[in-house]
């Protein structure tokens, strides 16, 4: 089971928390960067959280 992790969507200037995210990989300055995205409810974007690699590793999937 995943855990719940706390997000803030930019757009609408709120915090909201989920356990419906997934991990995703970028790479920028030469550096592999981590994050948890989630669907931000009741509107069409996503948000994204920084994570620790160590994080990213135990719940890619």
């Amino acid at each position: 089971m995943k855990p719940e992790l706390n997000f803030y969507d930019v757009k609408s200037r709120s915090k909201f928390a989920t356990s419906e995210w997934r991990i995703e990989a970028k790479e920028a300055k030469g550096k592999t960067r981590y994050f948890a995205v989630a669907k931000v409810p009741n509107a069409g974007h996503e948000a994204w959280l920084i994570v620790k690699e160590e994080f990213a590793k135990q719940h890619l999937a």
